[in-house]
């Protein structure tokens, strides 16, 4: 499912227009990108959270060349799903 099928499914489920599907469906990314911006973590209960890790600064190696690079650390979003998505999909 892309981004226009799931506004077409918000739209057709929520019986509104698909414009004001795709108007909730963008403050949804928006609010989470911002509090994740912020370090902070957003809990929606049954589907899952979105929390931001950070990943520690390490050596890898240049696939090209086979010289050894430092990678540096970074903070990068994550997602645990919660009980209700893991028990919908099995």
């Amino acid at each position: 499912m892309n981004k226009s099928e799931l506004i077409e499914h918000i739209a057709k489920q929520a019986d509104i227009s698909k414009a004001a599907a795709g108007r909730a469906l963008e403050a949804l990314i928006g609010g989470v990108k911002t509090t994740l911006k912020k370090n902070g973590s957003v809990s929606l209960v049954g589907f899952g959270t979105f929390s931001v890790t950070k990943r520690a600064a390490r050596s890898g190696r240049n696939p090209r060349t086979g010289d050894t690079i430092k990678i540096k650390s970074a903070k990068v979003p994550k997602f645990r799903p919660g009980k209700a998505l893991k028990d919908a999909v099995n």
